[in-house]
């Protein structure tokens, strides 16, 4: 069989952000319906539903004088050490956000310059060729990142792609919504590199899809739920769980198996399925309608290794730094070993669904 070029994740790194916020510390929020009208319950009879209906029971927030293309150069720091590369050397350097810096007394997005030139600059990289930009694509940014780097790499235009996911979530959240709980800070990155091989190895398949046309406006910006917010010009991330949540369940498992069959792998074969986490309890029943496609009752144990409890939804951090610390023995119970089967998946704001099929080396 002749060699062919495959796309080899070489190095990873996180940067999970120092100020642990926990549930209670919401307790004197006061909390508003979409309809402007306050919530009347205790804010700890809300943070506790809140903990039973996500399984969130903390998340990290930046400190203050971070905005998050730092976090994404701490990751990419990481990720270049890990894949002992010179930072020179690299293609591309692809940044997954959507709200580009945010300071912490200004909710306005900054992306001029993009992400990727603060990161690329950050790094002290002077090699115009290579090329940075951003990737807006809802929570399955960095995934999506990763399919841009595959082709990239299979194509013969690149040797090594850096892909960062960023985000800081905490900043553009509205204290006075639920859903605030549900958000966090964090940025992960990887160095993907072409290697040459006779079987296939690193990503073997790719599936990405959008539900615009009847389900774009699931997640948007808007005003504040307190009629009386301070800044009524300020916008927040909105979200209408309940039909995000049907949408994730009908249509994440059907992408995931979609995506198998591309590369004729079963679902018996996958080691681990590391999914977009904004909801521990959503994403246990994806992954039970996934193996139920199969029709197989129950999956395995330690297949879907989770951080959302104590990490909360990063966005397009969650995927990457999950890997990095699963590769780097920081997640109990949990390894990553030569030729497993990995299945990557997210969703979010679009609506976008992707995946990616991908085997150890």
């Amino acid at each position: 069989m002749n060699n062919r070029i495959y796309s080899v994740i070489t190095g990873t790194g996180n940067y999970i952000p120092s100020k642990q916020v926990k549930n209670d510390d919401f307790d004197n929020n006061e909390f508003y319906e979409e309809n402007g009208k306050k919530i009347d319950k205790s804010a700890k009879e809300i943070t506790g539903k809140f903990l039973e209906i996500t399984t969130i029971g903390e998340r990290r927030y930046v400190t203050d004088d971070l905005q998050t293309s730092d976090l994404g150069y701490f990751a990419a720091l990481e990720a270049i050490k890990s894949a002992n590369i010179n930072p020179e050397e690299l293609d591309y350097i692809i940044v997954a956000n959507n709200f580009g810096d945010t300071r912490f007394d200004n909710r306005s997005s900054d992306n001029v310059p993009s992400l990727a030139s603060k990161v690329k600059h950050k790094l002290g990289i002077k090699n115009p060729d290579a090329i940075a930009y951003d990737l807006i694509f809802g929570c399955p940014g960095w995934v999506q990142g990763v399919i841009q780097a595959d082709y990239f790499i299979k194509s013969g235009d690149a040797k090594k792609v850096l892909v960062i996911g960023a985000e800081v979530l905490s900043r553009v959240s509205d204290p006075h919504d639920r859903d605030c709980m549900l958000y966090a800070d964090g940025a992960g990155a990887v160095v993907l590199e072409g290697k040459e091989s006779s079987t296939p190895i690193g990503i073997l398949a790719h599936k990405t899809r959008s539900d615009t046309f009847s389900h774009s406006g699931l997640l948007h910006m808007g005003k504040s739920y307190n009629p009386n917010f301070e800044k009524q010009d300020d916008l927040f991330i909105k979200m209408n769980g309940r039909r995000l949540y049907q949408y994730a369940l009908e249509t994440v498992p059907q992408a995931i198996k979609a995506c198998l069959e591309k590369c004729n792998i079963h679902i018996n074969d996958v080691s681990k399925v590391l999914i977009h986490q904004a909801n521990g309890k959503m994403d246990d029943a994806i992954l039970k309608r996934l193996y139920a496609l199969y029709n197989i009752a129950e999956s395995p144990e330690n297949v879907m290794p989770m951080t959302v409890a104590t990490l909360g939804n990063t966005s397009v951090a969650t995927i990457p730094t999950l890997l990095d610390l699963i590769i780097k023995d920081k997640m109990p119970n949990h390894n990553i070993n030569k030729d497993d089967i990995l299945v990557f998946a997210s969703v979010g704001a679009g609506m976008n669904i992707n995946a990616f099929i991908y085997k150890s080396i």
